[in-house]
């Protein structure tokens, strides 16, 4: 709060119940409007859509950026992951769980980007088994080439949802040779709330490659009504939402 002066019959300072402040200019009392006129932060349903969208990007590359993945096609990793993950469908995050980082698994989140060639793979079965398919031969993996493998798991933390990376490198000894391609079978390969993705590495060198899953958690957070609950908790004195304006 700024001083007042008494000065005779004066006050100098600002006096906002009376809406006017009064200062000293050359020796002279000048008296003038004291109301805030800055308009507080407002936007739009398509705005907060575009905020909720970057959140999330940057949880989950908390979440990633462990894993040291490749972006070798931008100045730093984290400018190419969230320059991909802002594709993916916008997820909306009630304010809780968004201050908690929360996250969710959802197909084609970014592992990796570079300029080796991107290798095509699903999730099926082998032999009756679940695996992770691919398009590669043997033959596609050549001298100097390594495969790694990102697993993504869906967790929820007191409510809260949470996805969880890690990496590892794969032999080619592990692949399984199908008519479709190379593929890692297994019964883990099943489970609804985990994805992955295989990234070849040569060097400096990677292919683009984003998740496959069959989690379907992250619905849920995309419809209307989810968009409406989550601006609701957002919406406070720093920030009032729009909920007017149609982002759909």
């Amino acid at each position: 709060m700024k001083k007042k002066q008494a000065t005779g019959l004066w006050m100098i300072g600002r006096f906002p119940q009376s809406g006017v402040t009064v200062y000293e200019k050359q020796g002279k009392r000048i008296s003038r409007s004291a109301h805030n006129k800055t308009k507080p932060n407002h936007c739009t349903l398509k705005q907060f859509e575009q905020r909720q969208r970057m959140r999330h990007s940057i949880a989950l590359w908390h979440a990633l950026s462990w894993c040291n993945p490749m972006f070798t096609e931008h100045q730093s990793a984290y400018s190419g992951f969230v320059a991909l993950a802002n594709r993916l469908p916008a997820v909306f995050i009630n304010d809780r769980d968004a201050s908690n980082n929360a996250s969710l698994l959802m197909p084609d989140i970014p592992v990796s980007e570079g300029t080796l060639l991107s290798v095509k793979q699903y999730l099926g079965e082998v032999d009756g088994a679940t695996a992770l398919i691919t398009n590669m031969k043997k033959s596609n993996i050549r001298q100097g080439m390594e495969l790694y493998l990102y697993t993504a798991e869906q967790k929820i933390e007191r409510d809260c949802p949470k996805v969880y990376f890690e990496v590892r490198k794969v032999t080619k000894d592990e692949m399984t040779e199908t008519d479709n391609g190379l593929a890692l079978v297994g019964d883990d390969f099943a489970n609804t709330n985990k994805g992955w993705a295989l990234v070849l590495v040569k060097g400096e060198r990677c292919s683009s490659q984003g998740i496959v899953t069959r989690c379907t958690l992250y619905q849920q957070y995309t419809t209307p009504e989810a968009m409406i609950s989550a601006a609701k908790s957002h919406s406070n004195r720093k920030m009032k939402i729009d909920l007017s304006s149609n982002a759909f």
